[in-house]
């Protein structure tokens, strides 16, 4: 990462946000959810189009992080944290097929295509993860995040990014060429997962007496603020304790939306996300660097070939895991193409295998791709699924997240 001028920092916000808006109101208008034109945008503007905008810029990223924060406050305001636990069955047994059935799928197929057990073992871990912040964000603007579907996958990718913790500690562990304790393992999950509890439990309790107190300084937008400060403290708080930042950030608005100043918050956080949320999701698409798939290329023919087997494994891994809960009567189609979106997490796990020597150029080109194509190709099905159920175009959400993308 580099350091940004004030100016080359003021010229990138400026081409991320027209390319944000521009772009997303395109997608809308050919019936697409808006940030699916976002993600767009952002390969335009990124290094593999344009060359405009740096994702890697320290700043940007920094920005960006922010914008997820903040994406995962409006998600937690708007989910029911007693609807969650009705189904916390239901999410953990999507949670769990769906990180076990893609690791294992990608695993067997990069071994058939005769990669080392380590490479493998590498490729199958990009396929576990879900990107919670895409998912609910195309749930929102269609205006179905409180459905009971939604509620299953924001539950299911939550747990998803905690046993995705626990899979970076273990292959970060064979990476490196030291022993693999099952305590240290052992101790990643209980961190993860404790952390989830206690602030539950402790936050539930503490939190609207917070609020009472906060209530006594009168002072415009004091309501915001305490819930972005909640916010950034869980997060910091989380990663502290072995946890992951958006889970953080995801539990304090979960806490929040049980307070009397829940609606007050929504309100405030949604102006925030307005400037913040767009630019994380362009940032995503900016990482993508489309140049690796060259096919006139090596490593752009293999990275072909080794992404289309990862594409098949990670779909059908992830959409089997929503039939899981065999007793569940909704829409499991629903819920198994949610969690398909690889996105940003999906480029971290393929970034630390390139940093740490185990991909290859076209190894890293297939996993880009695959995280590309199960990015962009969950936001057009969910729509055209729940569009069918209710028969007719979902409205859109002006108070809610989806007014994050709604309004020019």
């Amino acid at each position: 990462m580099h350091h940004l001028e004030a100016s080359e920092l003021f010229a990138m916000l400026v081409v991320m946000l027209v390319a944000a808006k521009i772009v997303g109101a395109l997608a809308q208008r050919i019936g697409q959810p808006a940030v699916l034109g976002e993600l767009v945008g952002g390969i335009v503007v990124g290094k593999s189009v344009l060359g405009l905008v740096d994702p890697h810029a320290e700043t940007i990223h920094m920005l960006s992080e922010l914008g997820v924060a903040i994406l995962l406050l409006a998600i937690g305001l708007e989910t029911d944290l007693r609807a969650m636990m009705r189904v916390g069955a239901t999410s953990l047994a999507v949670a769990v097929v769906g990180v076990v059935l893609p690791f294992g799928l990608g695993y067997a197929a990069c071994l058939l295509l005769g990669l080392d057990e380590l490479t493998s073992i590498m490729a199958g871990a990009t396929l576990t993860a879900t990107s919670v912040g895409i998912t609910a964000r195309v749930l929102s603007d269609l205006g179905r995040l409180r459905d009971v579907e939604g509620q299953i996958i924001i539950g299911a990718a939550v747990i998803d990014d905690v046993l995705g913790l626990v899979i970076l500690t273990v292959v970060g562990g064979m990476i490196g060429g030291g022993t693999l304790s099952v305590g240290a393992v052992a101790w990643t999950t209980a961190s993860a997962f404790g952390f989830l509890a206690v602030t539950l439990v402790v936050g539930g309790l503490a939190t609207p007496w917070v609020v009472r107190l906060a209530d006594k300084i009168d002072l415009p937008g004091t309501p915001t603020i305490f819930a972005l400060t909640l916010a950034l403290g869980l997060a910091w708080l989380a990663e502290k304790s072995g946890s992951a930042l958006i889970i953080g950030a995801f539990v304090a608005g979960v806490l929040l939306a049980r307070t009397s100043r829940a609606h007050e918050i929504e309100k405030g956080v949604t102006s925030l996300g307005h400037f913040f949320v767009p630019l994380f999701f362009v940032a995503v698409g900016a990482s993508v660097d489309l140049t690796a798939l060259n096919p006139t290329t090596a490593d752009g023919r293999w990275a072909l070939t080794a992404g289309t087997a990862l594409i098949v494994c990670g779909v059908v891994g992830k959409v089997a895991a929503g039939y899981a809960p065999f007793w569940f009567r909704g829409d499991k189609r629903v819920i198994g193409v949610g969690m398909i979106p690889r996105g940003e997490v999906g480029l971290i796990f393929a970034q630390m295998g390139l940093t740490r020597g185990v991909f290859d150029a076209g190894m890293f080109g297939g996993v880009t791709l695959m995280v590309v194509v199960t990015t962009f190709l969950a936001p057009p099905l969910l729509k055209a699924l729940l569009t069918r159920n209710d028969g007719q175009e979902p409205e859109e959400d002006g108070d809610g997240i989806g007014g994050l993308v709604t309004e020019a």
